[in-house]
């Protein structure tokens, strides 16, 4: 898989980039993951996502919470 890694102006690492190509791939592989593309949320729900990945990262930054690498992040999917 050739991911792409999104850093903000710190170096810290904000998010991933999936080629589309690759991101098919998935779609395919994992039935329900189509419904989990924006199109198909919120604004509620995108939301109240993004909010519960940065409360999980400042507690990763501070130690309390142990991070998952993408690989155990993708088989979770």
């Amino acid at each position: 898989m050739n991911l792409q890694y999104i850093s903000d102006s710190n170096g810290q690492t904000t998010g991933v980039f999936i080629p589309i190509n690759e991101w098919e791939g998935l779609k395919e592989k994992f039935k329900g993951l189509e419904d989990e593309e924006l199109g198909e949320q919120s604004k509620k729900e995108i939301l109240s996502g993004l909010k519960q990945a940065v409360e999980e990262m400042n507690l990763v930054k501070q130690g309390k919470l142990k991070a998952r690498n993408a690989k155990d992040l993708l088989n979770e999917l």
